[in-house]
């Protein structure tokens, strides 16, 4: 901690840090998600085309399209989850260090 900078020029960069980590967290998030949905897709597309009996280019196309479907909510979800997380961290430590630095001008003025 620098005692030579404000504290809430300390509190805004432990934010945008807290954020590029959200950020990058939620992109592998996202990544880890789609390749997980197009397992999925492949292992369900084939039992859907045979129930249907459809032809294999219009059935191939749906599952892509549900899968794509399904690996988009999953991410949002996981992104909002992710983002909540980390600003509550975020809120905690630099409550929690804005304390410290109370303490130590406290100190240092005595």
């Amino acid at each position: 901690m620098d005692d030579d900078k404000p504290i809430t020029e300390q509190a805004m960069e432990t934010i945008t840090s807290a954020v590029e980590a959200t950020k990058d967290a939620a992109i592998t998030a996202v990544k880890k998600v789609r390749k997980a949905a197009k397992k999925v897709a492949k292992k369900v597309a084939p039992k859907k085309a045979s129930k249907k009996k459809a032809s294999k280019k219009s059935s191939k196309k749906a599952a892509k399209k549900s899968s794509k479907k399904a690996a988009k909510k999953v991410t949002k979800k996981v992104t909002k989850k992710t983002a909540k997380k980390s600003a509550k961290k975020t809120v905690k430590k630099s409550g929690k260090k804005a304390a410290k630095s109370k303490k130590k001008a406290g100190k240092a003025k005595r």
